[in-house]
C-alpha cells in the first residue's frame, strides 16, 4: 500500500513542477514573455520593401501549438490609417530570427486619436522544423524591438 502511494505522490510532484514557473523541460514554457530591446537597423542589399517600420512595437507573444508556433506582435504607429501590416522575416542568424514589422503609411492626413485606436496586430507562423534552429525571436520596429527567448 505504501509503495503505490509514494509513487503517486512522487509522480504528482514531478509532473506538477513542469507546469509552473520557469521549468526548461516543459515545451509549453518555451518562448515565455517578451522584453524590450534596442532597435538594430540593417541595410538591405536586395529588393527594398516600400513599407515603413512601425514606430513602436508594444507587445510580442509566441504561442506554441502542436505544429509549431504563432508569433503575434502589436505595433503602435504615430497616427491612424496605417495598413497592410506584415512581419517580414530576415535570414536566420546565430539562432535568432528577426522580423521587421512593416506597414504602409496612410495616403492622406489622419487623426492621431488614442493609442488604443491605433494598435495594429499581425502574426506569422513558424513550423516545428524551423523552430528547432531558433533560440530567440525578435520583432523590429523603428524606435524599438521586442524579443522572446527560449
Amino acid at each position: 500500500m505504501k509503495k503505490p502511494l509514494l509513487a503517486g505522490i512522487a509522480a504528482t510532484l514531478i509532473l506538477g513542477g513542469c507546469g509552473f514557473g520557469g521549468s526548461r523541460l516543459n515545451p509549453l514554457n518555451w518562448f515565455g514573455g517578451s522584453s524590450e530591446t534596442a532597435a538594430v537597423l540593417v541595410q538591405e542589399s536586395g529588393q527594398q520593401d516600400a513599407r515603413l517600420l512601425v514606430q513602436q512595437v508594444t507587445d510580442l507573444v509566441v504561442e506554441r501549438n502542436s505544429n509549431g508556433a504563432i508569433v503575434r506582435a502589436t505595433g503602435l504607429p504615430p497616427t491612424q490609417g496605417y495598413w497592410e501590416a506584415e512581419l517580414v522575416p530576415r535570414p536566420l542568424e546565430d539562432g535568432t530570427l528577426v522580423y521587421d514589422f512593416r506597414v504602409f503609411p496612410p495616403t492622406r492626413a489622419q487623426n492621431v486619436s488614442t493609442p488604443r485606436s491605433r494598435h495594429i496586430t499581425v502574426g506569422a507562423y513558424i513550423s516545428n522544423h524551423r523552430l528547432q534552429e531558433i533560440r530567440q525571436i525578435t520583432v523590429q520596429g523603428e524606435a524599438n524591438a521586442r524579443s522572446s527567448r527560449r
